[in-house]
C-alpha cells in the first residue's frame, strides 16, 4: 500500500515520504479499513517535530473514514464493508494516510454523511468537549470561545449551544455567518476585543475556552473578559496561561475521551445539525501541497488527503 510517513523527525515537508509499505494487521480488538480519506491536523505536524517519540517509521494521518476490510479478534458489532470513521492510533509504523489503517476506536458512518465529514469529526469534537468538560458549560453558563473559527472551536461552539448555554465567539468573517447560524454572538479577534466582549455579554463572561492559534496578546486581552484568571482554560497558548494564572487543558486532563459524544454528532451530521469546516480536500499524491496549507496561519478548516476514490 501507498502511505506517508516520516523515518526520522524534523520539520515536516524534510522528514515526510511516501513509499510503499506492508498493510497492518489488525490485533485482538482492532479493526482495518481501506482508507477512502483522512485528515491533516496539526497534532500530525507536531509528531513529525518529535510530539511523543516512539519507534521509527511513523506515519501520521490521525482521523480516517473507510469500510472494514479485516477484523481482529474479539471485535463483536462490525461486518466487513461496513462504512466507518474513528482515531487513527499514531504509534505504529503508518497511521491514517495510507491505503489501510487500523482503529482501535469507530463509529459507525451514516450514509448521508460523506467520508471526509466524517474523518473530519473525531479530534475536534472530542477536544472540545472535553473543554467544556473541564469548564463546566451549563445552560446556565455565559461561555466566550476564543477562536471559534477554527476546527475545535466551530465545534465547542455547536456543543456549548447544544447544552443551552450563551455563547460569544471570536472569529473572522469566514465562519462568522455559519457560527451565528448556531446561535452565537460574533465579535472580530484582535485589538480591541475584551471591549467587544463585554460589551457584547453586558459585563464580564462566567468562563472562556481558547482554541485560538498561538499568540502572545491573546491570554491578556482574555483575562480582562473575566473576573478570575481561573476562568479562562487554553489548549493553545499555554505558556502564558501558565505565566498569568490561567488554566490550560494539557495540565489539567487528560479526562479520557468523549468518544460518546463524536457519534451522536455524527448523527447529527448526517441530517444537517452539525459540522467542521472543511479547507479542502487533496489527493495523497499532493500531500505536499496539504501540509504547507496546515502550516498556514489560517487554513479555513480541516485539510483532508483523498487516499482512494469513493465506490
Amino acid at each position: 500500500m501507498r502511505t506517508l510517513r516520516f523515518h526520522r523527525t524534523g520539520e515536516p515537508l524534510d522528514v515526510l515520504r511516501l513509499e510503499d509499505a506492508e498493510p497492518p494487521r489488525p490485533a485482538p480488538g482492532q479493526i482495518r479499513v481501506a482508507v477512502e480519506v483522512c485528515t491533516v491536523n496539526p497534532a500530525d505536524l507536531a509528531l513529525c517535530r518529535g510530539l511523543y517519540p516512539g519507534d521509527l517509521p511513523r506515519g501520521i494521518g490521525l482521523e480516517v473514514a473507510g469500510a472494514v476490510d479485516a477484523i481482529g479478534d474479539g471485535v463483536p458489532g462490525v461486518r466487513l464493508g461496513d462504512a466507518v470513521f474513528g482515531p487513527a492510533p499514531f504509534t505504529g509504523p503508518t497511521a491514517g494516510a495510507s491505503g489501510h489503517a487500523l482503529l482501535d476506536s469507530w463509529f459507525p458512518r451514516p450514509p448521508a454523511l460523506e467520508p471526509a465529514a466524517a474523518a473530519a469529526l473525531p479530534m475536534a469534537v472530542d477536544t472540545a468537549q472535553l473543554g467544556l468538560d473541564l469548564l463546566e458549560v451549563t445552560a446556565a453558563t455565559t461561555l466566550l470561545v476564543s477562536g471559534g473559527g477554527t476546527t475545535t472551536g466551530f465545534a465547542a461552539v455547536q456543543l456549548a449551544r447544544r447544552t443551552g448555554a450563551r455563547v460569544l465567539t471570536t472569529a473572522g468573517p469566514t465562519h462568522t455567518g455559519a457560527l451565528r447560524a448556531t446561535g452565537a454572538e460574533v465579535t472580530p479577534y484582535g485589538e480591541g476585543m475584551a471591549g467587544r466582549i463585554r460589551e457584547l455579554a453586558g459585563g464580564p463572561v462566567d468562563v472562556v475556552l481558547d482554541v485560538s492559534p498561538p499568540d502572545d496578546a491573546t491570554i491578556p486581552e482574555l483575562l480582562r473578559t473575566v473576573t478570575d484568571p481561573r476562568h479562562v482554560l487554553t489548549i493553545s497558548n499555554l505558556a502564558a496561561a501558565r505565566e498569568l494564572g490561567a488554566r490550560d487543558a494539557f495540565t489539567e486532563g487528560p479526562l479520557g475521551h468523549r468518544y460518546d459524544v463524536v457519534g451522536e454528532c455524527a448523527r447529527l451530521a448526517a441530517e444537517g445539525r452539525f459540522g467542521i469546516p472543511l479547507a479542502r480536500v487533496i489527493p495523497l499524491a499532493d500531500w505536499r501541497e496539504a501540509i504547507e496549507l496546515s502550516q498556514s496561519p489560517h487554513p479555513g478548516g480541516k485539510i483532508v488527503l483523498r487516499i482512494a476514490d469513493p465506490r
